[in-house]
């Protein structure tokens, strides 16, 4: 961490949210047939800890898939034919199902609507519901999170973000510069 971060949610602050996201999405729905859809890379790892957080308090098996938005970024970023992309990995079906579509963080709203329209190519669910560890305000679309783990207030210059172990090493949600473009 620099001396211009600071700590916003600590390991434990990160686990309860995750737990208390799983029961939230557990109570709406009943077990009735969810399937998960991780935004690459801790969107999906997200939907894995959720995933576990149900099934260790009875909820059952939630199929998870993983989705890469970059093609469908309205930023320029990720072009089609990009070698970078990381491709999906959505081994079920959405048609009729109810999809829990999971990120870190919901800012704008153009990473979940570049995500709606991957999941349109991939299916027809019945319902998409959205949930986030961290919600930080300043949309620029009308999306809202039916799940939200942390409302962090973030200033336009500040950025988000979302370290987990797996991917970073640690557990932790950090408000920072932004980078300078």
């Amino acid at each position: 961490m620099t001396p211009r971060t600071t700590v916003a949610c600590d390991a434990e602050a990160v686990a309860r949210a995750v737990k208390r996201l799983a029961h939230e999405i557990t109570e709406r729905n009943r077990g009735d047939g969810i399937v998960m859809v991780g935004i690459l890379r801790r969107g999906a790892t997200l939907a894995s800890r959720l995933a576990a957080a149900i099934r260790e308090s009875g909820g059952g098996d939630v199929p998870i898939g993983t989705l890469d938005i970059s093609s469908y970024r309205d930023d320029q970023k990720g072009a089609p034919g990009d070698p970078r992309l990381l491709g999906r990995n959505v081994p079920f079906s959405l048609d009729g199902r109810c999809v829990i579509l999971v990120d870190d963080v919901l800012y704008t709203g153009r990473t979940v609507r570049a995500a709606l329209q991957a999941l349109s190519d991939l299916g027809r669910p019945e319902s998409v519901q959205l949930a986030v560890l961290v919600d930080r305000g300043g949309r620029e679309l009308p999306i809202r999170a039916d799940f939200v783990g942390r409302n962090v207030h973030a200033e336009p210059g500040q950025r988000v973000y979302v370290k987990l172990a797996e991917v970073d090493g640690l557990d932790a949600v950090l408000l920072g510069e932004a980078p300078s473009r």
